[in-house]
């Protein structure tokens, strides 16, 4: 069993974290805030004090935080992974985070040339949920050989691994989920609102709908979600896939494209979340068209 690393235990990294110790992997973790280490040390994970701590102690680093800076801050900060130098060396690290596709190929060729280490950008969908039980979606871009070296790992994860490319081919992937996922997230409400507005029974739709070209992940597994008012404890928070729908909207524009549905989308997020409801679960956004029950 690979020693593992984990750097972030917010909502996806401790689902990780604990999914890994139950598959008997050691897991050394670090997080910004340390009392997020209090969800994952009682199932044996053990504590460590610095990014560059958990590297040394590991022979597969895996990252999971919240945006561009902080996959920079836990990489070439002061106590950065590349700070542990020697110890570094031959190692691979394994960004799960969603950044854009050049600030992946950015830290791959710091990492490279300042620890010797590899990179490997493996975003992932699924939620929670399919963390724990080993059944998340993975997208990978690295070279043949680092990804080869912990595809073993994200198996453990991961129901379906892809390898589609060198580093940053996982987070343009990763660019594709999300701008249906975050336009589908608006869709559903929308519809949503459209049947409990005509009076249908709202729960039963999935259901009527299931087979027919409507059907999917997000009408079965978001609809429900967002019929039944279930919010908490939140498997996602809104100002992830806000900041992840602006990463779609750069990474098109980037590429020469307008892209007015998503670009839709993210406005109706950014009022959402303008309206202080930044950490609350992503399913929740349908309040922008219908009151909580009662």
């Amino acid at each position: 069993m690979a020693r593992i690393g984990m750097i972030g235990i917010g909502l996806m990294g401790e689902a990780m974290a604990r999914r890994l110790l139950e598959r008997g992997h050691a897991v050394t973790a670090w997080n910004l805030e340390p009392e997020r280490l209090d969800l994952v040390v009682p199932h044996g994970a053990v504590a460590a004090p610095s990014p560059a701590a958990v590297a040394a102690a590991s022979d597969i680093v895996l990252s999971c935080v919240l945006h561009t800076e902080a996959v920079r801050n836990c990489l070439f900060g002061p106590a950065g992974v590349a700070a542990a130098g020697e110890a570094c060396r031959g190692k691979v690290l394994v960004d799960l985070s969603t950044i854009p596709p050049d600030a992946a190929r950015e830290a791959a060729r710091r990492l490279r040339a300042e620890a010797g280490m590899g990179f490997v950008d493996a975003p992932v969908s699924g939620g929670p949920p399919a963390a724990r039980a080993g059944r998340l979606t993975i997208m990978a871009g690295g070279s043949g050989e680092d990804v080869a070296t912990v595809e073993p790992v994200l198996r453990e994860l991961g129901a379906n691994v892809t390898r589609l490319g060198e580093v940053g081919a996982g987070q343009a992937a990763k660019m594709i989920n999300q701008a249906i996922v975050g336009t589908g997230f608006l869709v559903m409400a929308e519809a949503l609102a459209m049947a409990e507005a005509a009076g249908l029974d709202a729960a039963a739709v999935p259901a009527a709908l299931a087979g027919g070209f409507a059907d999917g992940a997000l009408l079965q597994r978001i609809w429900p979600l967002m019929q039944a008012r279930a919010f908490d404890p939140p498997l996602g928070y809104a100002r992830q896939l806000q900041k992840d729908l602006h990463a779609v909207e750069a990474f098109a524009g980037g590429l020469g494209l307008d892209l007015p549905v998503a670009r839709s989308a993210t406005a109706r997020l950014d009022a959402y979340v303008g309206q202080g409801h930044a950490m609350a679960d992503s399913v929740s956004v349908i309040r922008l068209y219908r009151p909580d029950p009662g």
